[in-house]
C-alpha cells in the first residue's frame, strides 16, 4: 500500500482476530513538529497513574512534502489551495502511520479511545490572534474509524495565551518531583522548557531555535537532514561577532510567556546577519552555540536553583549541544528523559495522547502560567468517529 494513500476498509481486513486488552484505555498520539522530519506516532495506555508506552511508529516525510510545507510558511500565490491540498495529504499520512502502528501492536481501531493529533504548524502568530496547524482532521477520523482530537492551540490563543508550549501540563503531571527542582528541555525544531520547581507553579516557554536553523543550514550546504551528534558543528569555530548579532534578536530578551517558530527563525533571518565570508562549518558551530545559549540563559534567568535538567526531542541526541549545556550549567545534572523512564524521542507524541484524554474528560490542559492565557481552558476540537 502506498504510504500516502490509505483506505481504512482495506486496512481493517488485516485484523482477523485481535486481543481483548483488559484494564486499558488506549490512545494514539501523533506529533509532527517544526523540524519537519516526519510523523511520530505513539500507542499509549492511559488507564493508570503513569502513561504506558505500548508501541511506536515513525514515518519520514518525502522531500517533496517537506519542501511544500516549508514554502507554506511564507505568503504565496494559491497558498490556500496548496494548504488544503497538503492538509489532505497529511491526513492520509497520519492515518497510514496510525494504522501501521496498530497493526504492529495487533490492536484493532475499535480498541482506541481517540487519536490526539497536533497537526503540522505552518504559521504561528499568537500576537495576531491565530495559529495554523495543517491536517484534515475530519478525513483522519473517516480514514481510521477512530475519534480524533486536534486544534489544541486555538482555544488558549483565544483566551489571550501564546497557544504554546502545550506540553508543560503533561510534564507537570508525569515528571514533577516533590523535592527536586527539575527543568525539562525539549529540543525540537524550536526549543522549549518546563520549570518544575517544588512548591511553585509550573512555568514553560519557548527558548528559541533548537534544531531548526542547524538542520536548514546543513541541508543547504551538505545535503544532510541534520547534523548527527553535532559533528559538523564541532568541526567549526564559534564566530563571536555573529553569535552576538544573532542573540540580539528581541525574542531572546523578551520575558515569558513567549513562543516562536519558523515565522521568525529561518534561513532568510540568518542571511541578514551574515557577512558572506564565513566558512559554513563556523556558521554551523555558531548556530549550535545560539541554540545552547538560548537554553542556558533561559534556565539561569527564569529557573534559579534548578538541580536537574532532562532533555528530550531530537536535539537530546546532539552530543555537541549536550556538552555545551553541561559546560554552561556546570552545577546542574544534565541527562535525557530516558533516566525518568520516558524516551526522549516519544515524549511529545505521548503528551498529545494525554492531551486528547484530557479533552474527552472535560479537563483543562493548558497552564495559564506558561502560555499567558487569562484562564485555564479545555483544549482541542473533537471529531467523533
Amino acid at each position: 500500500m502506498n504510504v500516502w494513500q490509505c483506505c481504512a476498509t482495506r486496512v481493517w481486513q488485516s485484523w482477523i482476530d485481535f486481543p481483548a486488552v483488559s484494564h486499558a484505555e488506549l490512545y494514539v498520539g501523533i506529533m509532527s513538529g517544526t523540524s519537519l522530519d516526519g510523523i511520530d506516532t505513539a500507542l499509549v495506555n492511559l488507564a493508570g497513574d503513569r502513561p504506558e508506552l505500548v508501541a511506536t511508529h515513525f514515518q519520514a516525510y518525502p522531500d517533496t512534502l517537506k519542501e511544500t510545507l516549508l514554502a507554506l510558511h511564507h505568503p504565496a500565490i494559491h497558498e490556500l489551495h496548496q494548504a488544503y491540498t497538503v492538509a489532505n495529504q497529511l491526513a492520509t499520512a497520519y492515518a497510514d502511520t496510525s494504522l501501521a502502528l496498530l497493526r504492529s501492536a495487533n490492536i484493532h481501531p475499535q480498541q482506541i479511545r481517540a487519536i490526539g493529533c497536533h497537526g503540522q504548524t505552518v504559521r504561528h502568530r499568537p500576537e495576531l490572534g491565530y495559529t495554523v496547524q495543517l491536517g484534515n482532521t475530519a478525513l483522519l477520523a473517516e480514514l481510521t474509524g477512530i475519534s480524533v482530537i486536534s486544534d489544541f492551540r486555538s482555544r488558549d490563543i483565544a483566551a489571550g495565551g501564546q497557544g504554546a508550549p502545550l506540553v508543560p501540563a503533561f510534564h507537570d503531571r508525569v515528571l514533577r518531583h516533590p523535592d527536586i527542582h527539575r527543568v525539562i528541555v525539549n529540543i525540537g525544531g524550536i526549543s522549549n522548557l518546563t520549570d518544575l520547581a517544588p512548591g511553585l507553579p509550573t512555568l514553560g516557554f519557548d527558548c528559541g531555535p533548537g534544531n531548526l536553523l542547524m538542520d536548514s543550514w546543513i541541508q543547504q550546504h551538505q545535503g544532510y537532514a541534520y547534523d548527527k551528534d553535532g559533528a559538523w558543528a564541532a568541526s567549526g569555530q564559534v564566530l563571536p561577532a555573529l553569535l552576538q548579532s544573532l542573540s540580539a534578536e528581541t525574542f531572546f530578551h523578551s520575558v515569558p510567556p513567549k513562543s516562536c517558530g519558523r515565522d521568525l527563525f529561518n534561513l532568510q533571518w540568518l542571511q541578514k546577519h551574515l557577512q558572506g565570508d564565513e566558512t559554513s562549518a563556523d556558521v554551523q558551530a555558531t548556530l549550535l552555540a545560539l541554540s545552547g545559549l538560548g537554553i542556558v540563559d533561559s534556565i539561569q534567568r527564569y529557573c534559579p536553583g534548578a538541580q536537574e535538567i532532562y532533555l528530550c526531542g531530537g536535539g537530546a541526541h546532539n552530543q555537541t549541544l549536550t556538552k555545551y549545556l553541561k559546560t554552561g550549567l556546570p552545577h546542574t545534572l544534565v541527562q535525557t528523559t530516558d533516566v525518568l523512564g520516558i524516551s526522549p524521542d516519544w515524549l511529545e507524541a505521548i503528551a498529545f495522547a494525554w492531551l486528547a484524554q484530557q479533552t474527552l474528560q472535560g479537563k483543562c490542559a493548558n497552564l495559564a502560567e506558561a502560555t499567558g492565557a487569562r484562564h485555564p481552558c479545555i483544549l482541542g476540537a473533537i471529531y467523533q468517529a
